[in-house]
This record gives C-alpha cells, sequence and structure tokens, in this order.
C-alpha cells in the first residue's frame, strides 16, 4: 500500500510509492501523458500520469475534471529540479474525491474587487497561500520573541469605556443600554499589569472607525503591545529595535521560498541589520524640505510617466495581436492576461502621476507642529535603506498618555518606527507619563471625561514608576515583509470601508 504523505515531506520518500490527497491546480494534455499540478495545503507537485490501456477511462475522466476537483494521487516520487518544488510524482492511480466545475478564479487576471469579493476562495491561490504562510510565522515570531524573554501575556479587554487614541475613530457598541467602543489599543490596560509583572504584551485585534480608503488603512487589524516598568524611551527603542530584527530575521530564515513565490527582493529585508537609523522630528522636517526629498520625488515622477508611455505603446500592440485573423486561442488567453497585468500597472502608474506632485507640494510646505501625514513618511522612509526610528514629536499631535520631555515641554517624549522602501509607519510608542498631575491636566486638555480614566489615574496614585512600550501593527509588518502594495492581503478577511462581507 503506497504510504500517505504531503508534498512538504516528499524529499523523505524518493523512490518510494507515496499517495497525495489535495486538489487539482491546473492540468494539461499533452498526447498519451496528462500533467495535474496538484497542491495539497503544504505545496505544489505535478503529478504525470500516462495513459495505458488498463486506465483509459481513469485518464478521460481525470482529463475533463475542473479545476480545485479534490483527488488522491498514487505514485512514485522523482527528484526533479526543474519541477515545482523539486519534486515529481510518477502517477499510477487517480480516485476522484469531488469533482467540481466553473471555479470562478481562474489561472486569467482578475480585478481586486472580483478577488475580494471572492476571498473565501482567493485564499487557495498560490500568492494568497504565502502571504499566509509567512503571517502565521511572524506572529509566532512575535509571541515567540516575548515569551522567551520573560514577558507575560495579558488578554486585555475588546470593549472599552473610552478612547485610547483618537475619539472620532472610535466604533460605538450598545452594551446593556450603555455606551461602550471596540478598543483602539489594549495599550491602557496593559500599562495596568505591567505594575504587576513589570514586563508585559498583549496581542489581538483592533478597531478604528477611521473613514481612510488608502492601501494602509484597515478597520480591524491586529497588534502587539508590549509594555515595560522602570523604562524610559531609549529602553523601549532598544527592545522595538531588537524586536523588529528578530522578527525580520526569521522569515527570511523560515519562509524564504514563500517570498521568492512573491518575487520579493529579500536582499532589501538582509539590510535590516541594527542598528536602524534615528531622526528627530525636527530633522524629519527638515528633511522634507531638502533637496534629497524634492530630488526623490522628480525622479519618481518621470519614472511613473515614462513607464505609463511605456505600458500604453505595449498594451495597443497586444491588443492588435489578440485581435490579429488566425491567432491561437492559447495565444489570445496569454495575451489576454498579460493585457490586464499591464493595464493594472498603468494605473498605478497614472495615480503616482497624479499624486506625486501634491506630495511634493505637502513636503515643501511642511510646518513644524504637524503630524507626518501617509506621504511625508513615505519620503523619510523611502531615504533610508534601514528601519528608521522618528523621535519627540509635539505634544499636541500625539496621544494622551505620552510622557512631556523635561527639556522641551513642547515634545513628547514618543517615537515611530517606519519601515523602509516607502512602507511607512510599523510602530509607535513612548514613554508614558507617570505623573498623575500631568496626566490629569492633558486628559482634561484633550476633552476627555477623566471619570473614564479614573482606573488609569490609579497607576499614578499608587507607585508610578517610569514606564513605556509600543504597538506594531501586525498587517503593515506583513505588507512590508512580502513587499504588497495593499495591506487587504496581508490578513485573512480585510475589514475596510463598504466591506464586512465574508
Amino acid at each position: 500500500m503506497p504510504q500517505a504523505t504531503t508534498i512538504a515531506e516528499l524529499r523523505d520518500h524518493v523512490g518510494q510509492t507515496v499517495t497525495l490527497s489535495g486538489w487539482l491546480y491546473n492540468s494539461r494534455s499533452s498526447g498519451k501523458l496528462l500533467f495535474l499540478l496538484v497542491r495539497d495545503g503544504t505545496g505544489l507537485c505535478q503529478c504525470v500520469l500516462e495513459k495505458t490501456e488498463n486506465n483509459r477511462d481513469v485518464f478521460e475522466t481525470t482529463k475533463r475534471l475542473g479545476q480545485e476537483s479534490a483527488l488522491e494521487v498514487d505514485g512514485t516520487v522523482r527528484a526533479d529540479e526543474r519541477a515545482t518544488g523539486g519534486f515529481e510524482l510518477s502517477a499510477s492511480a487517480v480516485r476522484v474525491v469531488h469533482a467540481c466545475e466553473g471555479y470562478p478564479i481562474t489561472p486569467k487576471m482578475h480585478g481586486p474587487e472580483f478577488l475580494m469579493k471572492h476571498r473565501h476562495l482567493w485564499l487557495r491561490s498560490q500568492r494568497q497561500w504565502a502571504i499566509m504562510r509567512i503571517r502565521s510565522t511572524l506572529v509566532d515570531a512575535i509571541r515567540s520573541y516575548y515569551n522567551e524573554r520573560g514577558y507575560i501575556l495579558i488578554d486585555t479587554p475588546i470593549f472599552v469605556s473610552g478612547a485610547g487614541e483618537e475619539t472620532q475613530t472610535l466604533f460605538p457598541v450598545d452594551y446593556f443600554g450603555d455606551t461602550a467602543y471596540l478598543t483602539q489599543t489594549g495599550q491602557l490596560h496593559v500599562e495596568t499589569a505591567c505594575m504587576a509583572h513589570r514586563k508585559v504584551y498583549c496581542f489581538g485585534p483592533t478597531f478604528r472607525a477611521e473613514k481612510s480608503k488608502t492601501r494602509r488603512h484597515l478597520t480591524e487589524f491586529w497588534m502587539v503591545e508590549p509594555e515595560i516598568a522602570y523604562a524610559d524611551l531609549n529602553d523601549v527603542m532598544a527592545v522595538a529595535e531588537d524586536f523588529v530584527y528578530e522578527i525580520t530575521q526569521r522569515v527570511l530564515r523560515d519562509r524564504r521560498s514563500e517570498l521568492k513565490t512573491l518575487g520579493r527582493d529579500v536582499s532589501a529585508l538582509e539590510k535590516v541589520q541594527k542598528p536602524f537609523e534615528r531622526l528627530t522630528y525636527s530633522e524629519a522636517a527638515e528633511l522634507l524640505h531638502s533637496d534629497r526629498a524634492r530630488n526623490l520625488l522628480e525622479k519618481d515622477l518621470a519614472t511613473a510617466q515614462d513607464r505609463a508611455s511605456a505600458l500604453r505603446t505595449e498594451i495597443d500592440e497586444k491588443e492588435a495581436q489578440r485581435s490579429a485573423p488566425g491567432a491561437k486561442k492559447w495565444k489570445v488567453e496569454k495575451l489576454a492576461q498579460e493585457i490586464a497585468a499591464a493595464r493594472e500597472g498603468l494605473a498605478d502608474c497614472e495615480e503616482q502621476v497624479r499624486n506625486l506632485p501634491q506630495h511634493m507640494e505637502l513636503a515643501a510646505n511642511f510646518t513644524w507642529g504637524s503630524d507626518l501625514g501617509g506621504s511625508d513618511e513615505t519620503i523619510i522612509a523611502r531615504l533610508h535603506e534601514r528601519p528608521v526610528f522618528v523621535t519627540h514629536y509635539p505634544r499636541e499631535v500625539k496621544a494622551f498618555y505620552m510622557k512631556r520631555n523635561a527639556d522641551d515641554p513642547r515634545l513628547a517624549n514618543a517615537f515611530d518606527l517606519l519601515a523602509p522602501e516607502g512602507y511607512g509607519e510599523i510602530i509607535g510608542g513612548s514613554q508614558r507619563e507617570d505623573d498623575y498631575d500631568a496626566l490629569l491636566e492633558r486628559i482634561r486638555a484633550d476633552g476627555l471625561d477623566p471619570t473614564n480614566y479614573d482606573w488609569y489615574l490609579d497607576l499614578r496614585r499608587y507607585g508610578s514608576v517610569p514606564h513605556g512600550g509600543f504597538g506594531l501593527g501586525v498587517e503593515r509588518t506583513v505588507a512590508w515583509v512580502c513587499g504588497l502594495k495593499h495591506i487587504r492581503e496581508t490578513i485573512p478577511f480585510a475589514r475596510l470601508m463598504g466591506r464586512i462581507y465574508t
């Protein structure tokens, strides 16, 4: 009897007869040979079935199977460097578990709206398969980092009574007749536990009712938030630096093949070495006004314009080839895919051409005291090969719990960590305000009701110490590590404005 195994384990069964259980990803026929590309959740494998007198009926049945039909394949494992995954199966038998037809996500190009509507099926594609495996490894690396360093996991509430960030981004919920909100951050509650355990973290979903449709925003996302007692700003930044370095190295080590599937330039990730770059907010403002920033954007604009022109020419040429008399069906289908891909690239270029002049203007006119916008972060991140800390923001643009700087009361002991290649903020953190009177003053100044934060103020009444922490957004980090354009692909089921189906 063949031994049941998985595609990921084929290297241990070369020369042996095994059974693979999976789904038909693609197939093609060449006379008496049928090439079945099978996926089983652990990888892809080509199974080659030869037509014989004894298997004629099975051969014809298998030949007619539609994409994503479930099947079992017996065969002998052969090593082949040219094959997908490095191994191939010489099939001796095929058993159909479930035949299907009309699978909506075909090998041709589909637009993002179509794919998001079929997200429950899109997750089966090789691209999404690779992203989810990288995400899983990243999440495991996050948990391992803190668990191995003596941090205690604290599960913080999802229903909260007040804001942790901006009040305008709260999701209100009817809580047995009272108004509660979906949490924007676990930070305030996890602070209570750091006074009990010294080093703690929470890890869970957070929610922002931000009416934004940018590529960086989700309404529901996951965040890990460590909190450390007896720590100042530099202590917290040292943890953030080591943490991001370690989880990046883990993905490079364990998911290099998945990064390759995505076409990710791993050399860019290999440049993530300590120490990270550091800028103060004031230095970042000067950088936005600099010739370096202007030259970068002007070069980007020229590149986008040239690329858009080239893509328009390419589309016209391929449209002519597709409509030419006598064009073979396979050629027409191939050209259709290439045209769709070129149109998607053209749309991206045209968006850049529209937006870059505005980004230039925003950077040139950036005023001290304003918060850094997404385009500002992109410019700063593009100008550095490694992650870059931006520190000491104006207090007025940061949350009420961030500590006032002792040397310059205009500033907060706060930082953001920007991922390189233009990905922008993946971490926001600070030293927390440990003075009762200063914290109460800021709560009132922000128009918040102190009674909703009485428990939080108790931390400053009873045994207050210097402490701090940060939050890392999992989805933004996955987008950066995978080299993705849009954050919607980084989570199994994205919650965006106007999208809550599946």
